[in-house]
């Protein structure tokens, strides 16, 4: 199964002096970066803006303050920082221009919920170990005002940008998934990508179900060995649905006929899913679909032959066969 693939938003605020720094690093004017090994300036070439800075950031965010006749004190945040970018997984194999689509999607977003004009920079980074945007924009209100924590000043405002950002970019990138952890948000968002691991798991159960009932006197000898062989991937994946699943918070209140279907005729694959049973570890339902599914492809494993199972659990242990081993006895 893939790696999941987060989409991710965060936010720096900042008063006065500091932004030389932030700028000097965003616009690549160092002539090293001792603090920062990750840079890698023979790639710095590979940088790009998608808004090209008119001025020194300070300057330019003075004068729009200045503009919008607002008051300041020493203390007030005159910069925000926007700083997007994806888990490594989701870059994989993209190419500059898709790369820059993801980018140039995510200054769409911030578009429509920050006013265009107060975006002073937004630059790509390429010379570092993942892509990712830095976004500078002074916060100014639509009428006007100077208020960073209204814009993206406490718990709220955040978790509201982090839930925005997230049903924006997954209409275009629908394996990506939310940026914060679910039992941080009290989320129960199940990604695409999940329902699509779960095809593959349920087209793996049919291939099972297949080889099972058609094994015959005959052919035995030829069917344990396919099953065997399937065995080695079918499992790890139950194995990993129930992982998944346990992430997501997906609820099994199994009926006691259910729970009756759960249980192994053969004593050894009875104990690891009477434990998945029993285990209340998964609390609310998004998806019943998804529920029955995994009900199934753990079912499946009650009709596999007895000489399978002990011809299977009497294979040699190695590193490959070790969670499988586990798995099962």
């Amino acid at each position: 199964m893939s790696k999941a693939q987060y989409a991710i938003l965060r936010f720096a605020k900042y008063k006065g002096p500091e932004i030389s720094n932030i700028e000097a690093h965003n616009e690549r004017t160092k002539e090293k970066y001792v603090s920062n090994p990750d840079v890698d300036t023979s790639k710095s070439h590979l940088n790009f803006h998608l808004v090209e800075p008119q001025g020194k950031y300070r300057t330019v965010a003075e004068q729009q303050i200045k503009d919008s006749g607002c008051r300041t004190r020493t203390d007030s945040v005159r910069l925000v920082e926007a700083l997007v970018t994806a888990t490594p997984e989701f870059f994989k194999n993209k190419n500059k221009d898709e790369i820059r689509a993801y980018f140039q999607e995510a200054l769409d977003f911030i578009k429509q919920h920050q006013r265009p004009e107060t975006i002073i920079s937004a630059t790509v980074h390429m010379d570092e170990k993942t892509p990712h945007m830095h976004l500078s924009f002074v916060p100014l209100t639509e009428d006007g005002r100077l208020s960073a924590k209204e814009i993206v000043g406490n718990k709220k405002k955040l978790t509201e940008w982090q839930d925005r950002f997230w049903e924006h970019m997954v209409r275009k990138y629908p394996d990506l998934e939310r940026g914060e952890s679910a039992s941080l948000t009290c989320r129960d968002h199940i990604p695409p990508r999940v329902f699509k691991e779960m095809t593959q798991l349920t087209a793996q159960k049919e291939k099972l179900e297949e080889l099972i009932s058609s094994a015959n006197l005959f052919n035995a000898k030829g069917r344990i060995d396919e099953i065997e062989k399937l065995l080695d991937k079918y499992i790890p994946a139950v194995e990993q649905m129930h992982t998944t699943l346990k992430k997501y918070n997906v609820a099994f209140t199994t009926t006691t006929t259910e729970n009756k279907k759960l249980k192994k005729k053969n004593e050894q694959l009875t104990q690891t899913l009477e434990k998945s049973s029993k285990e209340s570890v998964l609390k609310k339902l998004e998806d019943e679909r998804l529920k029955h599914q995994y009900l199934d492809a753990v079912e499946i494993l009650e009709r596999i032959p007895p000489e399978v199972v002990r011809s299977y659990t009497r294979m040699p242990v190695t590193k490959s066969h070790e969670k499988v081993g586990d798995v099962i006895a």
